[in-house]
């Protein structure tokens, strides 16, 4: 199958969206799928405002058709409501194409933590841009009970994964030497330093120790004058990464509006037990056994989680790592393809087909 994916987050950006979709195109091109990625770096760009880092493609609409008619792809997928989400939408619209899309940010927030937009505008705009998908993606039924509630329709499961290769498994804490000796415990988050990863609720817990910061964003130069303490480390490839994680003993997930949390599931990978509150993602997440939460700890006071997360054993956080793989995620995300060509189209080929077949019977 021949399958175009339109992203407004794609390489060399830093965060889960891009893991997501480049460890799906991989699965499904080893599964023998042509995918041809459209994406910003193929446009002229400018930065995304307030979001140093991302930057998004200027009038591609015209650039895009052109890609797509080149294409004839058998199957579209829309993977974000940025500008080269718009166009494609527009695209399909007016070609029309069925096409699918995926929820794989809460925006309505970030806009109205960042911007003070209104939860249900932000809501509404997503609303309209999804209204039209054969099939809207969602990464959790937490997600996909609030989309419901908010009045989207055809949303359509879709996990997520993780490469247990990358982020072995550690029986214990392993020190990570750029930091030398940190005192114990260390507390750990990894993200987007942005509105929506509530890190304040992370940099403010009144936890012994030390605590580790890996990533960028808006918020970065603010928070590190004003936590001067925490060790900041910025961007750090994925396997340097997989060294910080096993450095750790607790892994802080603050935020409440998280869709999915990849980096919560490479943490348990490695053996490092979550703390978090028991919102869509985490819960989804660590999941729960007879009752008991299997990834680490979940409890509407972060301060409890944490301590409560110290006492899950590192193999316990890593079996559940291990029931997420992207294997599994990209057969998920095959399934809920619709073919591209209008629908009038392919019924008027199926009835040719049928008729030729029967002319050859008599």
């Amino acid at each position: 199958m021949k399958i175009a994916l339109v992203t407004d987050a794609w390489e060399p950006q830093v965060n889960g969206v891009v893991t997501t979709l480049v460890e799906l195109v991989r699965e499904v091109r080893a599964a023998g799928h042509e995918v041809e990625v459209i994406h910003p770096g193929q446009f002229r760009t400018r930065p995304c405002p307030g979001y140093a880092g991302i930057d998004l493609a200027v009038r591609p609409r015209k650039v895009l058709a052109q890609r797509l008619d080149a294409l004839a792809p058998q199957a579209i997928h829309i993977a974000t409501e940025g500008p080269l989400g718009w166009a494609a939408r527009a695209y399909c619209l007016k070609r029309g194409l069925a096409f699918t899309t995926a929820f794989h940010t809460r925006f309505p927030e970030i806009l109205q933590a960042a911007l003070h937009v209104p939860l249900s505008w932000g809501y509404a705009l997503f609303r309209h841009f999804h209204r039209p998908s054969s099939g809207v993606l969602v990464p959790t039924q937490g997600v996909l009970r609030l989309l419901q509630q908010r009045g989207f329709r055809n949303l359509k499961p879709w996990t997520h994964g993780v490469d247990l290769g990358l982020f072995p498994h550690q029986d214990e804490v392993r020190p990570y030497a750029p930091l030398g000796r940190l005192a114990r415990p260390v507390s750990l988050f990894v993200g987007r330093i942005s509105y929506e990863k509530n890190i304040e609720a992370f940099l403010q817990l009144d936890a012994p120790g030390s605590k580790i910061v890996c990533g960028v964003g808006p918020l970065e130069a603010a928070l590190k004058e004003r936590y001067p303490r925490v060790h900041w480390l910025g961007i750090l490839p994925r396997a340097e990464l997989a060294k910080v994680y096993a450095a750790a003993d607790v892994f802080v997930m603050p935020s409440r509006a998280e869709t999915f949390g990849l980096v919560m599931l490479e943490a348990m990978a490695c053996g490092t037990p979550v703390a978090a509150y028991p919102v869509d993602g985490p819960l989804e997440v660590l999941g729960q056994h007879e009752g008991r939460v299997q990834g680490g700890a979940l409890d509407a006071d972060l301060q409890q989680a944490w301590y409560r997360a110290q006492a899950v054993p590192r193999e316990a956080a890593r079996q559940r790592a291990m029931a997420f793989s992207w294997e599994q995620a990209s057969r998920q995300f095959l399934a809920q393809l619709v073919p591209a060509r209008p629908a009038r189209e392919a019924a008027g080929e199926r009835l040719h087909e049928t008729v030729t077949s029967l002319s050859s019977k008599l």
